[in-house]
């Protein structure tokens, strides 16, 4: 048992956040994603999903690029490399747990 819950704790908070989460999915997917596109994609706040975006940033995790596309701005959202890899070492964990921890 002590195991598990020490797997458990381990779980990368960051991103396991049900919206940073969402983010992650939808960018893991893509190249880059836009504001508008992300803001459809996961139903979050425009208000939420900038203050999740800034937690992934100050993260590492995503680079954020901001400009202009015509005469309106627009904001730009990758994934870094370690944003990548600690997605894929996020989801390791997940699949592990799932064969640990018995649900029902």
């Amino acid at each position: 048992m002590l195991t598990e819950v020490q797997a458990i704790t381990s779980i990368d908070r960051i991103i396991h956040e049900p919206a940073r989460l969402a983010i992650i999915a939808v960018l893991s997917a893509c190249e880059s994603a836009d504001f508008a596109a992300i803001l459809h994609l996961t139903g979050l706040t425009k208000g939420n999903l900038s203050a999740q975006l800034q937690k992934l940033e100050e993260a590492g995790y995503i680079t954020i690029t901001k400009g202009f596309k015509e005469r309106y701005p627009h904001t730009d959202c990758a994934l870094t490399v370690s944003g990548r890899q600690a997605f894929r070492d996020y989801w390791q964990q997940v699949k592990a747990l799932g064969g640990v921890i018995e649900l029902g």
